[in-house]
């Protein structure tokens, strides 16, 4: 579920769409959802998916952080704790720790991985680099077939065009800082993480 307690996400759509000159219609064809689901969005009368957000963003091509913010001339992103930019699964939940910069190359978040939770079977690729640091508890990260086990302390840095995933196969939440760079395509490593 995405907090919506500040930002306007259905407003913030509408906006994108009539920038574009769009009807409901041709956003519907461009992104796979119905013309009703989106109107219901842009009303705020139903709160978008993970998933639908990522056909949206790719519809638009824009990142899908581009639905929480309105101003991109800024200089300097500043999150206070606890108040960035939240998703959350039915296993993870990721925060943003920094967003809204006009050319921004690094993207950190905070991942919080419920217990005995995997992604292996659903590894996912994407341009750039990725690096990981893993804040509590344990979680293993797979890499082109290779496992690597974190614990608090552990960091992996690789490139993310290559597979990978995670899991957490203990009992207890873990939580990572992940960190995605790269100077193109850089909604499509925010969105594939986004979809485990």
């Amino acid at each position: 579920m995405i907090d919506q307690e500040e930002i306007n996400i259905g407003k913030r759509i509408n906006n994108l769409r009539k920038q574009r000159g769009w009807a409901l219609r041709a956003l519907a064809k461009r992104s796979g959802l119905s013309a009703n689901a989106i109107s219901l969005i842009e009303r705020e009368e139903n709160s978008p998916t993970v998933s639908s957000l990522r056909r949206l963003a790719s519809a638009f091509n824009v990142p899908i952080s581009d639905f929480f913010q309105e101003d991109h001339t800024k200089t300097c992103a500043y999150v206070k704790n606890g108040q960035g930019m939240r998703i959350k699964n039915k296993d993870a939940e990721l925060e943003s720790l920094g967003f809204g910069l006009q050319i921004q190359q690094l993207e950190p978040f905070r991942m919080t991985i419920d217990p005995h939770t995997e992604t292996f079977c659903d590894a996912i690729n994407h341009p750039g680099q990725e690096f990981v640091y893993c804040l509590g508890g344990q979680v293993e990260y797979n890499v082109e077939g290779k496992t690597y086990p974190l614990e608090r302390g552990d960091s992996l840095l690789f490139n993310a065009e290559f597979n990978h995933s995670w899991r957490n196969k203990n009992s207890e939440t873990a939580t990572i800082l992940l960190i995605f760079q790269t100077n193109r395509d850089r909604h499509l490593a925010r969105q594939r993480h986004l979809e485990i």
